[in-house]
């Protein structure tokens, strides 16, 4: 049976139909493509993705990272293959400019193919994943002579990088990160430190690894203002680019995790002795940009990551769901409620309503938050590349304000469609027999890391809708406005759905007013997560407007079964969001007045 990975007529549908990414093709930077190009490199990577990554998945999973005796980091040898044929195709470099070796394409074009390695193999693809987001930041604030000497080797896949923040016992209070930066007499940096979760931080899959660090430069200013970014490599070089000595940087210990269980996660010692370059005790780094601006560079790789993990999370619980409906066709299992002789045959499990609104509810999560994922993968290429000043900053502003619901309402309702993928399985579901637990386990960590749903509703709430006088809100409202005019245009169902959309958005701008007149800022925060839900909701029930105006008119079951899944959430998901509103509107104390002697 082929890899049920992603449905390529759904992307195809998502691409062309609905966004009409060959528009792109008409700005400079992606004249050399047409609708051709991108159709290829998506079946090369649907290709590599189930060719190469999703055989060894439950392999990868069975059979984590671990210590070898001599202390090297031992993993089963088709993550290297299928690593070395990931960066040899060219998909390292997919986006990047030609000058480096890459492709050039529209980011909404790239991140759709990354999606096929996300549903195929997480822990795999995690690898390349974190090197892309490396390198575009280094392509961003890293002098030319940085991105010559560490992003080149990247393109290849004879380097792949890391990104080293957190540190233990601080998680994701930045603020508090203790490592130092010792400024050296030849303009380099000594770093001293540890630091924790840090993914592909140690492995023998390529000649180097990248990482990158956040530390502080003794005498700056405190908290987060003090952060800089350093770029230390595991292996130092050559004046002439060879590999040369082993930096001090050394592997303290492996996490082992419910999940995501392929990529190697460690605990990091910089400059703790273990190696000393040139004698002197410290890891080797370079810093990145100017001092004490680290983060700011940090957050241009993070926001991007930010949306890659709200599309992971999609891909996950997407492989899930096609799964299930795959399971669902072929076992039989029970009779119709109508049926009275016991000897009448047994059903599919697709015939009984309930396993029907438990596949629908996947449906609706994972094509709208694809759909979402996707949307704002654009909004990356116009923000770049659009031909006015004032298109671009709009989409600048828009992408803003929903990057914490891209990267938050997949992660919490994908999630939700890998677990009722397990219910439709019924007991097998929960067994490993089966690839859906894996796919739900794998899935639990994207509400967590590149920041938790409390830290992207205090995001939301608590920054993106009131930056700039509101800008980010009055955007998004004018956005879905413009989408309620065109349903309404259309008529019928369309336009009943879009009386439902527009009066959700009308009441929670209603309520982020209520929630910042309260002249409480810990009132205004306390129930952030709730709204960054409702808002979340009423989102996806945009994208799936949208995708209904783009299947408006056109018969067959595809079109029929996106119709289907709108009616779906705007029956079923939007009305959730009413009593979450009326709670947020009535400033409710009940989480800030619970005394912690309570619990």
């Amino acid at each position: 049976m082929p890899a049920l990975l992603l449905s390529r007529r759904d992307l195809d549908f998502l691409l062309h139909e609905w966004l009409d990414v060959t528009r792109l093709t008409a700005r400079e930077r992606f004249a050399e493509h047409s609708r051709e190009t991108f159709d290829a490199v998506l079946e090369l990577g649907e290709r590599i993705a189930a060719d190469h990554f999703a055989p060894h998945n439950k392999a990868n999973d069975a059979n984590e990272p671990r210590l070898g005796p001599d202390g090297r980091v031992v993993m089963i040898p088709e993550v290297g293959k299928a690593v070395r044929t990931f960066a040899e195709a060219g998909l390292i470099a997919g986006e990047f400019d030609e000058e480096l070796g890459g492709m050039q394409l529209p980011n909404v074009v790239s991140k759709a193919v990354l999606s096929f390695f996300h549903a195929a193999n997480v822990g795999t693809a995690a690898y390349p994943f974190l090197t892309i987001a490396n390198a575009n930041l280094l392509v961003a604030h890293g002098s030319p002579e940085q991105v010559d000497t560490w992003v080149r080797p990247m393109m290849e896949g004879r380097f792949l990088g890391t990104m080293c923040l957190s540190e233990p016992q601080v998680g994701s209070s930045l603020a508090d990160i203790a490592t130092r930066a010792e400024p050296q007499p030849d303009g380099t940096y000594r770093l001293t430190g540890t630091k924790m979760w840090i993914s592909a931080g140690e492995h023998d899959l390529s000649d180097n690894i990248v990482h990158l660090v956040l530390a502080k430069i003794p005498g700056g200013p405190p908290g987060v203002k003090g952060i800089s970014l350093f770029i230390v490599p595991k292996v130092l070089l050559n004046e002439d680019g060879s590999l040369g000595e082993r930096n001090d940087i050394a592997l303290v210990g492996l996490n082992h995790k419910m999940g995501y269980r392929g990529t190697v996660n460690t605990v990091l010692n910089f400059g703790e002795g273990a190696h000393t370059p040139g004698g002197r005790a410290g890891a080797v780094g370079y810093l990145v940009g100017e001092p004490h601006k680290g983060l700011a560079y940090m957050f241009s790789m993070m926001n991007e990551a930010r949306v890659g993990v709200g599309l992971g999370a999609t891909a996950l619980g997407y492989t899930g769901y096609l799964h299930a409906l795959e399971y669902a066709k072929v076992r039989l299992q029970g009779r119709p409620v109508g049926a009275k002789d016991p000897a009448t045959p047994p059903v599919p499990l697709i015939e009984h309503a309930d396993v029907r609104r438990m596949l629908l509810a996947q449906k609706s999560y994972v094509e709208g938050g694809l759909a979402l994922g996707l949307y704002c993968s654009l909004l990356v290429d116009e923000e770049r590349t659009a031909e006015s000043e004032a298109e671009r900053e709009r989409a600048a502003t828009l992408l803003d304000v929903l990057t914490p619901i891209a990267k938050s309402w997949p992660s919490q309702w994908c999630l939700e469609a890998n677990s009722l993928a397990i219910q439709v399985h019924g007991g097998y579901g929960y067994t490993r027999e089966y690839n859906v637990e894996q796919f739900y386990r794998d899935n639990r960590l994207n509400p967590i890391h590149e920041g938790t749903h409390g830290i992207q509703g205090l995001d939301l709430l608590g920054r993106k809708v009131v930056l700039n006088d509101g800008a980010g809100l009055r955007v998004l409202g004018e956005s879905i406005a413009a989408t309620v005019r065109r349903a309404r245009e259309a008529g019928g169902e369309p336009a009943d759905m879009a009386e439902g959309l527009q009066a959700a958005f009308d009441r929670l701008a209603e309520v982020t007013v209520r929630l910042w007149s309260a002249g409480d800022v810990e009132v205004t925060l306390a129930n952030s997560s709730v709204y960054l839900e409702a808002a979340g909701h009423i989102v996806v029930a945009w994208m799936w407007l949208e995708q209904v105006l783009a299947a408006h008119g056109k018969d067959g079951d595809f079109y029929t079964g996106k119709r289907q899944a709108a009616r779906y959430f705007f029956r079923y998901e939007l009305p959730r969001t009413g009593p979450q509103l009326d709670l947020l509107a009535s400033l409710d104390r009940t989480t800030l007045d619970m005394d912690p002697a309570w619990f």
